[in-house]
This record gives structure tokens, C-alpha cells and sequence, in this order.
């Protein structure tokens, strides 16, 4: 590994750890099934929607940087309470229920590689999960999940053994072809829902904190924060548009895929993720079908620790609990035991045999759903000079972050009138 490729990969951090853990299985399952039933014509949704994650995950990031707070700490101190309640639920609750549709997700895709009982699967993936974040120092585990952010690479190879139109494929990335049909409609809006997933919001403000206190303070000595340099804001900033474009280019492969495969061969009904896996099979083969599964079990290990994580943060935050993984389980007790409650909980989906594809699937419209009240709420925070001082957002973080709610907003009213 050359000097400058070490360097760069030194300098990511949260920023690809969030792009990448937004590729998780409800993610993998929404893009499979638009790759399936309409073949290329999604792929605009990729682009479009990228300057829309890197506005709203930079907004997320400042705020933890500036204030040295996640978000829910700042709701609660500078908003009325019933905000920070309504916040908690909304994204506690729907964390949960996609901590679950990810586990149903991951053990289908370890039974796609060893024929074993899918529910004792999944409880075998729980112990893991909350072992080695109960076992292995934060530092360790960050490290852990930034390979992980690369075994995403998967689709990438699996892509490239297929076919692949490419003049077909670079127009539908520039030119959107929306279709004014519910079936159309439904899984544009789902894929916008779990691109712009809400979850990460709350993940990244707290870890840019947590990393500023491993860059400032010695490990079990309490330290004041100093204020973050332009240097550093200007790297926290690069962190964010690398991993926000890494996640919308492993979207962009996932979609390639699945209509390299599954759409030209009239495949388009997908009931489960093994059904995606198997079809790619006969088509591309046991290594694209290999990768496939592997991609959806990495995605996996390193979202669950997410989703339970950014929850963990919230109500930790809400109760003045002492948080963070950089803190022992003696330390911060509370938190880690939300982190096992949350993902104790979503186990049911699995074990009570909810169908997984769906689950996965309706996890994305749950977050296009609940995105416009927490996006406007990251957008308030963001030109809060009480939190912000003079790092208040720019017209253009501004200009985005409107446009963003807009959109998502339109998403939201457009699901009641769906379904």
C-alpha cells in the first residue's frame, strides 16, 4: 500500500463508516428490487440523491463537531421537550424494526452459503454482534468496520461478471425516466428513504465527537475539548463526501446487477433475498451468487452495531446518561444495555418468521416517512448560533438542505395517498 493511499485511508473515518453502513440489507433489498423491476432506469436515483446525503451528513457532522454534542444532546438543550420525545421514538422505534429486517436479511444469506436453521442463525449473529461490541475496545471495533465498509466491493466484482450495456447504463444515470405509476412511485420513494435513512444522522454527530476526544484527550483522563481548527473541519468535511460517494457507488453496482440479470430475464417478482441470490445463479454464475451473499451478511455486521449504536446515543443523550463506545461497559452501562435491548427486540422479526424481503422493504418507507421531521430539525440545529457559533451553515449547505427537506417531504405525503 503506497504512502498517499495509507494516508487516505488513515484520514477516513465516520464519514465511510456511515456511507458505508447506509448499504445495509433493507438497502441491498430496496436496490435489488428496483434493479429487478426496472432495470436501469433507476440508476439517475443514485446520482440525484448523492448531494442530498453529503448536505445532510456534513449538517450532522458539524453539529457534533462544533458542539461537541450528538443530536438528541442538543435537542435537549436547546428545544422544548416534547421535540426530543417525538425524535427519540420516531427514530428508536424504526432503528429497531430495521435492526430486525437486517437480521431476517443476514441469516437468509448465511443459509444461501451453509444450509442452516435460519433462526438459530440469527441468534447466533446477535451473540456475535453484541459480543464483539462488548468484548473489543472502540478503536478496534472502528477499525473493524471500515474493512468491512470495503467487503461492499462485492458488488462491484459481481457487476463486472455479467454483461452489462454501458451506453444504456450511463444514460439512465443522467437522465431520469420516472413512470407515473404506484408500483414506479412506491420504490422511488422507498429508495429515497433508505438512502436518506435518519439513523445516520444521529450515528455521525456522535462519532465525530467520539473521535475528537480519541484526538484530544489520553485514554481514562478527562479533558475539555478544545475547538475544532479549519484543517480539521476541512477533513471532516472530505471524510463525509468520500463516504456518502463510496455508498451511492455500491447502490450504483447493486442496481447494475440485478438488471444486468434478474430484469433482462424477466425476473422481476423478488420474494426474498435468496430468491435475488439464487436467480443470479444460472445468469452469473456461483461467484456473482457467492459475493451477493457475503455482501449482504458484511452489510450486516457492520449496520446492526449502527442502528443499535445511533439509538443508544439518542436515549443515553435524552437521559444524561454517560455514553459512547470509547467507554467501557462498567463506565456506560446504560448505553450498552439500549444496545442489547434494540437488538434483543428487532431478533423478533426473524423468530416470529416475518416475511424478510418485506420487512426489509418497508423499513425504507418507514424512514421516507419519518426523514422530512428529523432533516428539518438537523437544518434548525444547523443555523442555531447557540450550537453552531459562527460555523452556522452556508447558503449552499442551506440551499441543499431545503431542497432535501422538500423532496423528502413530497416522499412522505406521497405514501398516504399510495397505499
Amino acid at each position: 500500500m503506497s504512502n498517499k493511499i495509507k494516508k487516505l485511508w488513515k484520514s477516513l473515518g465516520p464519514g465511510l463508516v456511515t456511507g458505508a453502513s447506509d448499504d445495509e440489507p433493507s438497502a441491498i433489498a430496496t436496490y435489488s428490487i428496483a434493479g429487478a423491476k426496472f432495470g436501469y432506469s433507476m440508476l439517475w436515483v443514485a446520482l440525484f440523491s448523492l448531494p442530498l446525503m453529503v448536505t445532510i451528513q456534513e449538517m450532522s457532522a458539524r453539529i457534533g463537531r462544533i458542539s461537541n454534542k450528538g443530536l438528541a444532546g442538543n435537542m435537549k438543550k436547546h428545544y422544548p421537550k416534547w421535540v426530543m420525545i417525538t425524535i427519540a421514538v420516531l427514530i428508536v422505534g424504526a432503528n429497531t424494526i430495521n435492526i430486525g429486517a437486517d437480521m431476517s436479511g443476514m441469516a437468509q444469506a448465511v443459509a444461501m452459503i451453509a444450509p442452516l436453521p435460519e433462526k438459530l442463525t440469527a441468534i447466533a449473529i446477535t451473540l456475535l454482534i453484541l459480543g464483539s461490541i462488548l468484548i473489543f475496545p472502540y478503536q478496534k471495533i472502528f477499525t473493524v468496520f471500515k474493512w468491512l465498509a470495503l467487503t461492499l466491493f462485492a458488488y462491484v466484482f459481481a457487476s463486472f461478471t455479467v454483461h452489462q450495456d454501458w451506453p444504456k447504463v450511463f444514460y439512465h444515470l443522467f437522465v431520469p425516466n420516472i413512470v407515473f405509476n404506484k408500483e414506479y412511485l412506491v420504490i422511488l420513494i422507498a429508495f429515497m428513504g433508505t438512502t436518506l435513512s435518519p439513523y445516520l444522522f444521529f450515528w455521525q454527530a456522535n462519532q465525530e465527537v467520539e473521535e475528537k476526544i480519541i484526538e484530544q484527550c489520553k485514554p481514562g483522563h478527562i479533558c475539555r475539548l478544545r475547538p475544532s481548527t479549519p484543517e480539521e473541519m476541512r477533513a471532516m468535511d472530505k471524510d463525509t463526501r468520500i463516504g456518502m460517494s463510496f455508498s451511492n457507488l455500491i447502490t450504483f453496482f447493486i442496481i447494475t446487477l440485478t438488471a444486468a440479470t434478474l430484469f433482462r430475464s424477466g425476473i422481476t417478482n423478488i420474494e426474498t433475498l435468496r430468491d435475488a441470490a439464487e436467480a443470479l445463479r444460472p445468469l452469473a454464475g456461483n461467484y456473482a451468487y457467492s459475493l451477493f451473499a457475503i455482501g449482504i451478511l458484511s452489510s450486516g455486521f457492520l449496520a446492526i452495531p449502527v442502528l443499535a449504536g445511533s439509538a443508544a446515543y439518542v436515549i443515553a443523550e435524552v437521559f444524561g446518561w454517560t455514553e459512547g463506545f470509547n467507554k467501557s461497559f462498567m463506565k456506560a452501562k446504560e448505553f450498552y444495555i439500549i444496545i442489547i435491548a434494540s437488538t434483543v427486540i428487532g431478533l423478533a422479526i426473524p423468530l416470529l418468521g416475518f416475511h424478510p424481503i418485506k420487512a426489509l422493504f418497508y423499513t425504507s418507507l418507514l424512514y421516507a416517512v419519518i426523514s422530512p421531521i428529523l432533516i428539518i430539525m438537523v437544518l434548525h440545529m444547523a443555523n442555531n448560533r447557540k450550537i453552531m457559533g459562527n460555523y452556522v451553515n452556508s447558503k449552499r449547505l442551506n440551499w441543499f438542505g431545503y431542497i432535501t427537506f422538500w423532496i423528502m417531504s413530497i416522499c412522505s405525503i406521497l405514501i398516504f395517498f399510495l397505499f
